[in-house]
């Protein structure tokens, strides 16, 4: 499923995020089973790279995407981002960001 929007509103945690390029997909296990995936992009800020970063390093979220009526526990399946260091005013970075469903 990708969404039509150029921005959904994606929540993890209580942490508001405006995504681009939404997807959900199918992961499968070895066992046969399958289990909802996510991937997403989204913009962060020098101001906001410490909170991101901090809430990332969890590693689990409880996802919420209300344009597709989604609230499931999540983790961290793969990342990527455009900079290392948004420690620098003005800088913006780019994330990649894909949440497998917890078991």
């Amino acid at each position: 499923m990708n969404t039509d929007a150029a921005h959904v509103e994606i929540w993890l945690d209580e942490r508001r995020f405006e995504a681009t390029g939404l997807r959900e997909f199918a992961v499968t296990e070895q066992d046969g089973s399958e289990r909802r995936a996510f991937a997403f992009d989204f913009k962060v800020t020098h101001e906001d790279y410490h909170d991101v970063t901090t809430l990332l390093y969890k590693g689990e979220f409880r996802l919420r995407v209300p344009a597709l009526q989604a609230e499931l526990r999540t983790g961290i399946h793969n990342y990527s981002t455009s900079l290392d260091n948004l420690y620098e005013k003005g800088a913006v970075g780019d994330y990649h960001l894909e949440l497998i469903e917890r078991a």
